[in-house]
């Protein structure tokens, strides 16, 4: 017979140490053993981020199920204990982003509301097969979702991509040209970078003149530092992630149908028609991509416009498949790239985690507080993603698991899926 159990014993080790004093009167105190930082061992802390992160118990129910084992803890320790001294899942969070921009095929993006500070912000979740992060800042400009993507780097670049970039936005030719005088050079902060521009005669102080200039050149520098060059970012049509090469998400495009408000029979049986339509479509479309066959994608051109051309008389629906039709390269991306998704489902399931904890424990008030929230998620996701435990990662981490093989970092099992 074999019994699985659990124990959990409140422990509690008083360390006796030698002190010292020498002729010139310095006192010398025998040092604690390593690992061995506070009041509290790191079996504790592991049992909070485990709890917290992935059970989304609050604070206060794990002060009380801690002080209920027998361990006599607060609520203001656990919240210590959450928050502070994560310098190093920090650093592993970052470079778990910057594997995932160099190495995975494709992203997908998706965004939900948080609050910090009391103040109305917004979650960005930025992830693909094998990673998965999460960014809470107050903006969801395109500019916000760029400098993202820069994984922590403050440079301004302009070169040649940068350059592009400008070219395609509405902003004058003689402003360009200003700009290209700069091309080669790398500015270390937001505030050198302006200070050029000033010097360029460039007027900073027309806003959208200088959102579109510093979208240019923080795009300079992610491709810089080889970021996004064969990328796809799929995204649920939110302005802000049309960068790189685009795909539309099917499921996103379709929920439009659902909006329309027919007020006829007629037009109720037209919408019906549509959707069904572009469902057998879709479902053509994900059969080709799991067995992609060379030649079928002129079909499927000619039978895409065949469904979004069509004109049923109700004016609504007309207009939405026409719209839908101007976005014809971003719906057929994956006849181009066959190995990028259809929709963006993963982020969604991705992004639940953050609504949870958010209708839960409602938002944040301390910077410590709200990168403690996006980092342990992102990592317990990643987890997930590369098949890990992230309670035995957590005890990897903080010096658990004697005796067993040490986990590799995140990013460099991150590159290898890749």
């Amino acid at each position: 017979m074999v019994r699985r159990d659990l124990v959990l014993v409140a422990e509690v080790v008083r360390y006796k140490r030698e002190r010292w004093l020498t002729p010139e009167g310095q006192t010398i105190i025998a040092p604690l053993p390593e690992g061995i930082p506070g009041g509290f061992g790191p079996g504790v802390r592991r049992f909070c981020l485990a709890l917290h992160t992935q059970g989304q118990v609050t604070t206060e129910r794990l002060a009380d199920l801690l002080n209920g084992i027998g361990l006599a803890i607060s609520k203001r320790q656990v919240v210590r204990l959450l928050t502070s001294d994560l310098e190093a899942f920090e650093q592993e969070d970052r470079a778990v982003l910057q594997a995932g921009l160099a190495s995975s095929p494709y992203l997908t993006v998706d965004d939900t509301g948080a609050r910090h500070a009391r103040r109305p912000g917004v979650t960005t979740q930025i992830g693909g097969e094998r990673f998965c992060v999460f960014r809470t800042s107050r903006s969801k400009s395109r500019l916000n979702f760029l400098s993202l993507l820069r994984a922590g780097c403050e440079e301004y670049v302009v070169n040649e991509a940068a350059l592009d970039y400008l070219r395609r936005q509405p902003v004058d030719g003689t402003v360009i040209a200003r700009v290209s005088k700069l091309q080669g050079h790398v500015f270390g902060s937001q505030m050198e970078w302006w200070q050029h521009l000033l010097r360029c005669s460039i007027n900073i102080f027309d806003r959208p003149l200088l959102q579109s200039l510093d979208e240019a050149a923080t795009w300079g520098a992610l491709r810089q530092h080889g970021l996004l060059q064969n990328t796809v970012v799929v995204s649920d049509d939110a302005g802000q992630f049309r960068v790189a090469t685009h795909a539309l998400c099917w499921v996103h495009a379709e929920r439009h149908l659902e909006k329309l408000m027919p007020a006829s029979p007629k037009q109720a049986k037209a919408v019906e028609l549509v959707r069904q339509a572009i469902w057998c479509f879709y479902r053509s479309l994900k059969l080709w991509k799991q067995s992609p066959t060379p030649g079928a994608e002129a079909s499927f051109r000619r039978q895409f416009d065949r469904i979004f051309g069509q004109r049923t008389g109700y004016k609504d629906l007309d207009e939405l498949l026409a719209r839908l039709a101007r976005r014809k390269a971003e719906l057929l991306r994956v006849l181009e790239r066959p190995e990028i998704p259809l929709h963006t489902n993963a982020s969604e399931n991705d992004l639940r985690a953050c609504v949870f904890k958010r209708k839960i424990s409602g938002g944040t008030m301390s910077v410590d507080g709200r990168l403690a929230r996006d980092v342990m998620l992102g990592l317990l996701k990643t987890c997930r993603k590369l098949g890990l435990s992230f309670f035995t990662y957590l005890g990897d981490r903080l010096g658990l698991n004697t005796g067993q093989p040490k986990i590799p970092p995140l990013a460099d099992l991150v590159i290898q899926a890749a």
